[in-house]
């Protein structure tokens, strides 16, 4: 499956990649990332594949991210409108600044169009709630996003990193008031962090969210890297985070993805994306890259075909453990509808949790 095998993005017509390049590593000032040039020759490569979803965020690299973007890619109009170019608001640029960040009226609209004038681009193709606001009502929220959408400032609306029931909320006030609905779901989703199948997954398909992964190589935890043998002694970009993350569990998880890799030819990598990519509800995942050879490397996975044996030994070795109320659920489906049990005997629930929530759906 090459870049260009569009896919449409939850419930609506827009069409983008099936893998979408993040941009949260251009700049290096974070102290990590790609310089000007490399991030240049990493968005080039990207389009000249057929890619042609950008995703980044205000506070990517300090403002830097959408400024390479807009200086890179969007002076030139007609290079612009070919991309679909998404950005999130929320996160606060200006210290001390109570209102410099979060959902409410005041935040967004000044967030937008900072971000549009750091991208030189008159509108925004898909807008990110970043992560959820607390303190601020969501019908605000939705609201104001709607007026963003009425003056033609963005296009479509999206929703990161917040829990279901306040994505169902919000979905619902746009739905009932006939303001713009959310199409999109980012959240973190990797063979080490399953813990999305549990709610957000199933929610997203229901209210017609694509979803798009970020972080499924688990920050390079399972980009094969990193093994049993060179885990004390390599030196991870990202530090304490990554050393962190490499416990039993991940170890596992490489330890199939390797075994995958060879029999697929292909890297371990690729065979984490190629799993991620092809979970029911996702649309395109979010790749990252910090030289143009990495994107090559992670955008071969598109031609990397698991097999039904591949899935389940990656599946087995990855489990999430359903939380109530799934745990409870295959006990209400046999009694309640006289289906078969799952895991278990009908007479003792408490041995009928599935390996995963998705056995549920």
């Amino acid at each position: 499956m090459p870049l260009d095998h569009y896919v449409t993005l939850g419930r609506s017509g827009l069409r983008v990649s099936p893998f979408c390049l993040g941009a949260m590593t251009f700049g290096e000032d974070w102290g990590f990332g790609s310089d000007l040039e490399t991030s240049k020759a990493v968005i080039d490569t990207y389009t000249k594949h057929g890619g042609n979803f950008i995703d980044t965020a205000n506070i990517y690299t300090k403002g830097h991210s959408e400024k390479i973007l807009g200086d890179h890619v969007c002076k030139d109009r007609a290079r612009r409108d070919r991309l679909v170019i998404a950005t999130k608001f929320l996160g606060n640029l200006y210290t001390g600044d109570p209102n410099g960040g979060g959902a409410h009226r005041k935040a967004i609209i000044a967030a937008c169009e900072q971000s549009l004038r750091r991208l030189q681009t008159d509108y925004i193709d898909l807008y990110w709630m970043h992560f959820w606001d607390h303190l601020t009502p969501i019908d605000e929220t939705m609201r104001a996003i709607d007026d963003l959408v009425r003056d033609g400032k963005i296009r479509y609306f999206g929703i990161s990193d917040t829990p279901a029931w306040k994505c169902a909320q919000a979905q619902y006030e746009a739905i009932f008031k006939n303001w713009t609905p959310a199409i999109a779901l980012q959240i973190e989703y990797s063979l080490y962090e399953r813990t999305v199948e549990n709610e957000l997954m199933p929610m997203a398909r229901e209210l017609g969210m694509g979803v798009t992964p970020w972080s499924p190589l688990k920050g390079g935890v399972l980009s094969g890297k990193y093994t049993r043998d060179n885990a004390d002694s390599i030196d991870a970009k990202r530090g304490d985070w990554v050393k962190n993350h490499l416990n039993e569990r991940a170890f596992s998880i490489i330890d199939v993805l390797q075994t995958v890799a060879e029999d697929t030819n292909a890297t371990p990598a690729q065979v984490a994306l190629a799993w991620v990519q092809s979970r029911t509800g996702v649309a395109s995942s979010i790749i990252g890259a910090r030289t143009v050879e990495q994107l090559e490397a992670n955008i071969a996975a598109l031609d990397v075909k698991l097999t039904a044996e591949h899935i389940a030994s990656l599946d087995e070795v990855s489990p999430q453990e359903a939380t109530f109320p799934q745990s409870f659920l295959p006990y209400v489906k046999n009694n309640v509808h006289g289906g078969t049990t799952i895991n278990g005997d009908a007479s003792e629930p408490w041995k009928m949790a599935p390996q995963s929530s998705d056995e549920l759906w």
